[in-house]
């Protein structure tokens, strides 16, 4: 309650950062660990600016970006066609839903073996590994999406006689965009997660996720905990980005719904 009133509503979300910034100074400033790993904000602040000046964190985050971005869409486009099929086709769910279903609970990280055979210890296997991690969110979201549609809509499209592209563009994708959406949404996320993961586990490269191993292996905490920020940001900003887009997404749908 004392925060609820001190603190301006836009700024709440900075409150626990704050303290953890503040907390970590003071560790650091009255020598709670003797460790050389634990620095100093003032010197994580230092790299910044020096990768900041010397365009090292623009050429790995452009560098994480582009395969993020890639894959994820290559996995998005292949899971909305997929599990728009899956929620369209009882036949194709029958054949396909089994194999899809025992895929998706095999972990993340066991495909990289199998991706690298495949396809190199390169970029393409990041963008592979990528693609995988957008796939499953969006596949059962948009499954369970087109599955949800109410009966009675899909009754009074029969009743009104529309064809399946009527049907499908003014009754089954608007009551479904939620979900679809979300899934979409949990795709970027993954997507974004899993990069840190293939840079970390493929080969090494330019990329955020090389400048933290870079660091790691020079003993330089500043330069990881710096990475770490930037990956932190770089989520909330995707996290953001994709909020905004879905609530347009769920605006259209509101209209869509109300001129059917």
């Amino acid at each position: 309650m004392l925060v609820a009133r001190l603190v301006p509503k836009p700024l709440r979300g900075f409150v626990l950062p704050a303290l953890l910034l503040l907390a970590w100074w003071a560790a650091v400033r009255f020598g709670v660990s003797s460790s050389p790993l634990l620095v100093s904000p003032a010197k994580v602040w230092q790299t910044a600016v020096e990768q900041v000046a010397s365009g090292q964190v623009f050429a790995a985050l452009a560098a994480s970006l582009r395969r993020d971005l890639v894959g994820f869409a290559i996995g998005a486009f292949a899971g909305l066609a997929f599990g728009a099929a899956l929620g369209a086709s009882r036949l194709f769910e029958r054949l396909a839903g089994p194999s899809f279903h025992t895929l998706k609970q095999i972990s993340l990280f066991a495909w990289i073996p199998l991706l690298s055979v495949w396809f190199g210890l390169g970029d393409a296997a990041k963008v592979a590994f990528l693609s995988l991690a957008a796939f499953f969110p969006v596949v059962l979201n948009t499954f369970e999406g087109i599955r949800s549609v109410p009966a009675d809509l899909l009754e009074v499209a029969r009743v009104l006689r529309f064809g399946r592209w009527q049907t499908w563009t003014r009754v089954i994708l608007p009551s479904a965009s939620p979900s679809i959406f979300a899934g979409i949404h949990l795709g970027l996320i993954y997507a974004w997660l899993a990069t840190l993961g293939a840079e970390y586990l493929l080969v090494s490269g330019q990329g955020i996720g090389n400048t933290m191993i870079d660091g790691r292996e020079h003993f330089r905490m500043d330069q990881v905990l710096f990475g770490v920020i930037v990956v932190g940001a770089v989520g909330f900003a995707l996290n953001w980005i994709a909020g905004r887009i879905e609530a347009r997404a769920l605006a259209w749908r509101g209209r869509s719904v109300a001129q059917f």
